[in-house]
């Protein structure tokens, strides 16, 4: 009796453990629609993150809970012989809050000096949240004529934190958190 006991408590912790994750299978998020291109002086990028608003990350947002999607975009010249050169690294974040009294949605662009923008609408606040649009890399003259340069880009969730120690008691808000594989765009310039 007793080893069926500790059999079922073993199942349940599997279960839990890997439910969620069996549950994300094929839902996992990614980068989607790249453009590189330039103006006049600047190389810009412009991409979306797929797939990054599960049911609750969904729910945590429309409760309240403040949460951030970090981006990392690294631009490299790439050598044949030698480590590859780091041109330029940007992180940078979308935070969004639903303030649910008056029912907006107010989203920090961080790589736009921290530009707020407040919208109704979840549809277009999930929008703005995961599109990045018209990111600054580098200067086109720090680039060279004729040489292979790399973009790697990946996005991620921010651990969502809860105030006090709710943390400890709602362990499994850390299922909510996603990463992006790294994406990368070979040009040359």
């Amino acid at each position: 009796m007793r080893y069926a006991s500790v059999a079922m408590f073993v199942l349940i912790w599997v279960g839990i453990i890997f439910a969620p994750r069996a549950y994300g299978i094929g839902k996992k998020a990614f980068i989607a629609d790249i453009v590189l291109t330039n103006t006049r002086d600047d190389l810009l990028l412009y991409f979306t993150v797929k797939n990054c608003f599960t049911p609750n990350i969904t729910k945590a947002i429309e409760a309240g809970v403040p949460t951030s999607f970090t981006f990392i975009v690294n631009l490299y010249e790439v050598k044949r012989l030698q480590p590859d050169k780091l041109i330029s690294r940007v992180r940078f974040s979308h935070r969004i809050n639903y303030d649910s009294l008056k029912k907006v949605y107010s989203i920090r662009l961080s790589e736009r000096d921290n530009g707020l923008i407040r919208v109704k609408d979840f549809s277009t606040a999930k929008k703005v949240m995961a599109e990045v649009v018209g990111l600054k890399l580098a200067k086109l003259k720090n680039l060279r004529k004729g040489r292979h340069y790399q973009v790697r880009m990946m996005a991620e969730l921010d651990k969502i934190r809860l105030p006090l120690h709710l943390h400890t008691i709602l362990f499994f808000l850390s299922l909510w958190d996603f990463e992006t594989d790294w994406y990368t765009l070979d040009f040359i310039y």
